[in-house]
C-alpha cells in the first residue's frame, strides 16, 4: 500500500510557531515516528510545499497510483479551489486533516474547499490526525 501525505504551507514550521495550537513537535520528526510504526506495512511518503502550484502537481503526480492521500492544505483549505479541483480530478482517495478543530476557531477557517471532494476529514486531534487517517487506508483495504 502506498500513501502521501502531502502538507500545505506554514506546515514546516511546526514544533516552532503556534505551539499551543500546534504543538512543539517537528512534522519531520512525527513522521519518523510514523515510518518507525508502520515499517514494512505501508509506503508512506511526505511532502510539504508553500506554494498552491506545487501541492496540485503533486496531487496529480501521486492522483492515478496510490492508494491514498492524507492532505493537510494548512491555509490553502479555505481559499482553493484549485486543490479542491486537483484532489476531485484524480482517483485517488484523500482525506483531509487538520491538527487544529478549525471549526472551533476563526469564522474563516469553519469552511473548506477541500471536504465535499475528501473521503473523510480528520480536524483536532492533533498529529495523531495523520495516524487515524493511515489506519482508515490500511483497514479499508484490508
Amino acid at each position: 500500500m502506498k500513501l502521501r501525505i502531502i502538507n500545505g504551507p506554514n506546515l514546516n514550521l511546526l514544533g516552532i510557531r503556534e505551539k499551543n495550537i500546534y504543538g512543539d513537535t517537528s512534522f519531520e520528526a512525527y513522521f519518523n515516528t510514523l515510518l518507525e510504526k508502520f515499517d514494512g506495512l505501508i509506503n508512506l511518503e511526505y511532502y510539504q510545499s508553500n506554494h498552491e502550484g506545487e501541492l496540485i502537481e503533486k496531487i496529480q503526480e501521486v492522483g492515478f497510483s496510490y492508494d491514498g492521500i492524507i492532505i493537510n492544505a494548512g491555509g490553502f483549505t479555505h481559499t482553493s479551489v484549485a486543490l479542491r479541483d486537483a484532489i476531485a480530478s484524480v482517483t485517488t482517495p484523500a482525506i483531509e486533516v487538520h491538527i487544529s478543530n478549525i471549526l472551533s476557531r476563526e469564522d474563516f477557517r469553519k469552511k473548506s474547499y477541500l471536504s465535499d471532494v475528501c473521503t473523510g476529514i480528520i480536524s483536532g486531534l492533533g498529529l495523531l490526525g495523520y495516524e487515524a487517517a493511515i489506519k482508515y487506508f490500511s483497514e479499508k483495504n484490508d
